[in-house]
């Protein structure tokens, strides 16, 4: 296989398994958008997010996508105001998660075409190197 093919399908990979992780991290924060805490004084779920970071390959002599975290968003709770909950401050409210359900969504929408962009430049490869091999029978 030619090299700089190899090369852009394993950067292609890279990309699919960081944009893979991203969406389990997206699925895990809506799965959890709603969960409050069980008792006063407790925190609810965390948002978590996840980043990327170029490596280089000495191998390949190409840059990897890695991810790195995930990480816990720092961003401030919801505040919910529910005063028969039994995790309810004095005043009524309790903390519900930092996961926007919006901002989830289109992340997912970005991170499912970034995974498609990436199967398809390794169809490309695949087709590129099938039509070598026919061209040399």
């Amino acid at each position: 296989m030619p090299s700089d093919l190899k090369t852009s399908m394993y950067v292609s990979a890279s990309g699919m398994r960081a944009q893979g992780a991203r969406l389990r991290t997206i699925s895990e924060n809506l799965a959890n958008a709603n969960s409050g805490p069980e008792k006063v004084g407790d925190d609810p779920y965390r948002r978590r997010v996840v980043t990327f970071k170029n490596v280089f390959d000495r191998t390949l002599e190409a840059d990897l996508v890695k991810m790195r975290g995930p990480f816990k968003d720092k961003s401030p709770f919801r505040l919910q105001f529910d005063p028969n909950h039994p995790a309810a401050d004095k005043d009524g409210y309790i903390k519900m998660p930092n996961v926007n359900t919006l901002i989830e969504m289109v992340d997912m929408r970005e991170a499912q075409r970034s995974y498609q962009a990436n199967l398809s430049m390794i169809d490309s490869s695949k087709r590129m190197i099938q039509r070598t091999i026919d061209l040399l029978r």
